[in-house]
């Protein structure tokens, strides 16, 4: 199923991306909501957390060393930032291959909306 995310990896739609390797992009959000919001994606379609299997774990642990190092590059790991993961339509997916958010640059609040 092509997704935004998938067209994005393929350079069918454009992104202000900051990462990329051979298993993992990540780019600016088009609505943010913070002063810097960046999604991290695997290049592998994995709809939802619900569909992770033994064999992602390796990828999908790249996410958050990934966010850290973003973070760190950007300037506001030392005072802290925000990563998030939604899981379906309850959770707030609204699109189906999975993605770490990396929010910072301000204060955050709990609990979150």
């Amino acid at each position: 199923m092509s997704t935004l995310f998938s067209k994005i990896i393929e350079r069918e739609v454009p992104a202000d991306i900051v990462y990329e390797d051979d298993q993992v992009l990540a780019f600016h959000d088009i609505n943010p909501q913070a002063p810097t919001h960046i999604l991290i994606i695997p290049k592998k379609p994995i709809a939802t957390l619900n569909d992770l299997t033994e064999e992602d774990q390796a990828l999908v642990g790249r996410l958050p060393l990934i966010a850290a190092k973003l973070a760190k590059q950007l300037g506001f790991a030392d005072e802290g930032y925000r990563v998030v993961m939604n899981c379906n339509e309850n959770g707030g997916q609204t699109v189906y291959h999975i993605h770490m958010h990396l929010m910072g640059g301000r204060r955050f609040t709990w609990p979150a909306g």
